[in-house]
């Protein structure tokens, strides 16, 4: 009963869950697929790394009609960042339905392109609210075919203020469509947003619970003037190849990062405030490793997809216990053990009280011990990014850049890591101490016969 062919799902999707590699449901897919292909409206409270895009993706095209030229589902995202991957995961999905059109529309981004594209109805949006609820208003978006509308990360929407845009857009679209909230948390504003946009929905609590003996929580109890001494002395110790720091405010990650970057690591700061280039680029260097360590609010890191994260460190606690919570269960994963680090003063510790009443146990203590003064220890990423400006529209591929490396530039496969390539730009890993050689030999030779300007990042 857990297969993806146990569900009376297209032959054309069960092809591309076999290419996928998909070969059981997860607890979330398991329960939430059966009603979603009734057309039921669903609530469920999912984390990311669950399965939820496959589970929704895999219900909207299960339904679509692509000779029908209307847009018939919407995807509504917090970030630009999520929108993007759920736009990645739909296109893996429908690789074998032909014809299909997926627009992903965000803010930040140009406006003139978007509505080229939507000279045309596409088939599936995928969009953050203000962008989408725009271009309803503009009637460049036509809302009257929509059969599903899925709020995904629906509490960090909530967060981020996009309530009222969301409550806008349901007013703009057909009446009868199924809605399906996915939340990773499940406070009392989104049982209040279903009622309002949604019909007699199911409600779904299949989140995996994390194997706790995977993830090793500790609280260290330290004053705020001394948490950069001791974070410092707590990745110097343990050398974690990742780390994600999380900080409250905007203002903190970007003062935090800079700090570990004058110690000797390597840190970036993630935050709501940065251009799409740029979150781009934090994103692909941490992947790549050349970052070791991402500094973080809450909401900028939602919807990021890190697979092997050893270390977790709350720089300052989160304000409630789901967002701890969620803070957490990204270190440990698929049995991978992970720890998480509380660093919390003492006008926090009654945060850290709620926390261990939730979690119905006490969280170790550990003392706060500082990096020792003296010269500045380098702890530097085992990569370092060089940027190609050449990309997609270049006709560049990941390949083509290896072939380069490994030829003319005389590098080891094994010394290249990560390849991203975007439309206009491409990003390579190198290993640290080979970067200045791959930079040199690719600025005198060429790629797929070309030059293109080649610089290092960071």
């Amino acid at each position: 009963m857990d297969t993806f062919a146990s569900l009376p799902l297209k032959p054309a999707l069960l092809s591309a869950i076999d290419g996928l590699g998909y070969t059981s449901m997860t607890p979330i897919q398991r329960d939430s697929l059966p009603p979603i292909l009734e057309g039921r409206d669903v609530i469920a409270q999912a984390r990311t790394g669950s399965g939820k895009t496959a589970a929704f993706g895999l219900g909207l095209l299960q339904q679509l009609d692509p000779d029908e030229i209307r847009l018939q589902a919407l995807v509504l995202c917090p970030t630009r960042e999520l929108a993007d991957q759920v736009s990645k995961a739909l296109r893996r999905l429908a690789v074998n339905i032909p014809n299909v059109k997926l627009l992903t529309l965000c803010g930040g981004m140009p406006l003139g392109p978007q509505l080229a594209s939507l000279e045309h109805d596409p088939h599936i949006v995928v969009g953050t609210p203000g962008r989408v609820q725009e271009h309803l208003k503009r009637e460049s978006l036509h809302g009257g075919g929509i059969k599903m509308l899925v709020l995904d990360e629906a509490d960090r929407m909530l967060d981020m203020g996009f309530e009222e845009a969301i409550d806008d857009i349901v007013k703009r679209i057909s009446k009868h469509h199924q809605t399906l909230l996915f939340s990773a948390t499940y406070p009392d504003d989104i049982r209040t947003m279903s009622g309002r946009v949604q019909r007699d929905p199911v409600t779904v609590t299949a989140d995996e619970p994390h194997d706790v003996p995977t993830i090793e929580q500790r609280v260290v109890e330290v004053e705020p003037a001394q948490k950069a001494d001791v974070l410092a002395r707590i990745l110097s110790h343990e050398k974690p190849d990742a780390t994600l720091v999380f900080c409250n405010m905007r203002k903190d990650t970007e003062s935090l990062a800079a700090e570990l970057d004058r110690r000797g690591f390597t840190a970036l700061a993630l935050h709501g405030d940065l251009e799409q280039r740029d979150r781009d680029e934090v994103l692909v260097r941490f992947a790549n490793h050349s970052c070791s360590i991402l500094v973080a609010t809450d909401v900028a890191a939602r919807g990021l997809d890190i697979a092997a994260l050893p270390l977790v460190v709350s720089y300052d606690i989160a304000h409630d216990v789901d967002t701890h919570t969620h803070r957490i269960g990204r270190t440990g994963r698929a049995g991978a053990n992970g720890m998480a680090i509380s660093l919390a003063s003492s006008r926090e510790l009654p945060k850290i009280k709620a926390i261990e009443e939730r979690l119905g146990g006490t969280i170790p203590r550990h003392p706060a011990r500082a990096q020792p003064e003296g010269k500045k220890v380098l702890n530097l990423a085992p990569m370092k990014t060089l940027v190609i400006d050449g990309g997609r529209k270049d006709k560049m591929r990941p390949g083509d850049i290896l072939g380069a490396l490994t030829g003319d530039a005389g590098l080891d496969g094994k010394d290249i890591g990560k390849i991203d390539v975007f439309a206009t730009r491409a990003y390579v890993a190198i290993r640290r101490d080979l970067a200045n050689r791959a930079l040199e030999r690719l600025r005198a030779g060429k790629i797929k016969g070309r030059t293109f300007r080649v610089r290092p990042l960071g």
